[in-house]
């Protein structure tokens, strides 16, 4: 690639805080929240005008999984408009209000329309950031830095050691254009919440019908209710072969899923009982990106870990429950690696903080999908309500350390899960 020599130039310093978050989605709300609460001075980063990220701006249907305890279920509490009885789903009117709430309660600097564009580095330990906004290119240093960016773009930059997709051969799993249709006779209509779920309908088998008659890489039927009458969020653009991390291939993914959108309707109209007069209402900001970077840390969850629900001696999340959510990498549906409905552990799992440190670079911790994890345990542990309670460790850690003079690292542990069972979060051993 051809190259340019950039003048040097003197960059503000636009803010100098103990805790930088990076990324306003579930998991960097979460961080900002746990560490604003836990005493230490919180800025928090986004790119985007909006605070919450795939559960806002990419119109997340609802927080998925039987995660239990810690900072979501009080932002489950916050964001309820269904009076109790559909708490897990999200109306994101409702969810982005709730999160804006809660930073300007805690007391934290919030950003937004700020990207991060480079991590500041010395002698092996991030300092700060730099960013590029409508102010201009500045600096936002920190004692301690959390990246909730989704893909690790702040350690990516800083550093650290990762690896893309899978390890046989790289690829990720497809990306998802979420969008909504009103004008649904929801008495009548089906709801297939997994790919799994291939219901009967006059026309057939709904699975079948969507895998013969919509086009290529699309072809599952994911439908889900919404707390407003008559409108369904839709989870089924499919776009596959392409990297969350290259700007190009963000661009093409959005433009072929929104091309998904008009063929879909028309299927849902043709084929499905109680959608004949549907038609879109809104589509998501932003591309659902559900894999990206797997970053090296201290320790490296897996599957094995997950199936055994393991209780670690460091844990700094407990009660995660998901499933192997592998959407298919080739196609449509479900990956052959992928268990849905006949996920075996009911019980949920831990996850060790030493996910959290990512090797090679101090001063940093990880939240989120991109904490140290196999292809197949980031498939469990991707999800929001998990990705909220690794926010809440990550936050609480940060300012534990801060307050301390001490590393991410020399946090002693014991004292976080102690501060993190007064929060709310419970007890594994219980």
């Amino acid at each position: 690639m051809r190259t340019i020599q950039e003048p040097a130039r003197a960059v503000p310093v636009a803010g100098e805080v103990e805790v930088l978050v990076a990324g306003a989605g579930p998991a960097g709300v979460a961080a900002a929240l746990s560490a604003a609460r836990n005493g230490a001075r919180t800025v928090l980063l986004e790119q985007f005008g909006e605070v919450g990220g795939i559960s806002t701006s990419g119109l997340m249907s609802h927080w998925t999984g039987s995660t239990r305890g810690g900072l979501y279920e009080e932002i489950l509490d916050r964001a309820d408009d269904s009076g109790g009885a559909a708490r897990q789903t999200i109306n994101p009117e409702r969810l982005k209000t709730a999160y804006l709430d809660l930073l300007e309660e805690a007391g934290v600097r919030l950003r937004l329309y700020t990207l991060v564009s480079s991590a500041l580095v010395t002698a092996g330990s991030l300092r700060g950031v730099v960013t590029e906004s409508k102010s201009g290119r500045e600096a936002f240093l920190a004692q301690v830095c959390i990246d909730c960016t989704g893909d690790g773009d702040v350690a990516a930059r800083a550093g650290a050691p990762y690896q893309l997709g899978r390890p046989s051969d790289g690829r990720m799993q497809p990306m998802t254009l979420m969008f909504k249709v009103a004008g649904v006779d929801t008495s009548r209509a089906v709801f297939p919440g997994g790919f799994e779920d291939n219901l009967s309908i006059p026309a057939g088998r709904i699975q079948d019908l969507a895998h013969e008659h919509l086009p290529q890489p699309a072809g599952h039927v994911l439908l889900y209710r919404t707390t407003l009458p008559g409108v369904v969020s839709c989870n089924m653009t499919n776009i596959i072969g392409v990297d969350g991390t290259n700007a190009d291939d963000l661009t093409r993914a959005h433009a072929a899923a929104r091309r998904q959108i008009e063929p879909i309707v028309a299927f849902l109209r043709a084929w499905v009982p109680g959608y004949e007069q549907c038609y879109v209402i809104s589509s998501a900001a932003v591309i659902g990106v559900r894999e990206t970077r797997h970053f090296e840390g201290e320790y490296t969850l897996t599957e094995d870990d997950i199936l055994a629900a393991r209780v670690f001696d460091d844990w700094a999340v407990s009660y995660a429950h998901f499933n192997f959510d592998v959407h298919n990498i080739t196609g449509a549906g479900l990956d052959e690696t992928g268990v849905q409905r006949h996920f075996p552990q009911a019980r949920g799992y831990t996850i060790p903080y030493r996910c959290l440190l990512p090797r090679g670079v101090e001063n940093l911790l990880l939240a989120g999908r991109s904490i140290s994890g196999t292809h197949l345990a980031h498939s469990n542990f991707r999800v929001m309500p998990i990705c909220v309670n690794l926010g809440q460790a990550a936050g609480t850690a940060a300012a534990l350390s801060t307050a301390a003079g001490l590393s991410v690292r020399q946090v002693d542990v014991a004292g976080l899960q102690r501060r993190l069972l007064a929060q709310g979060m419970l007890d594994p051993r219980a």
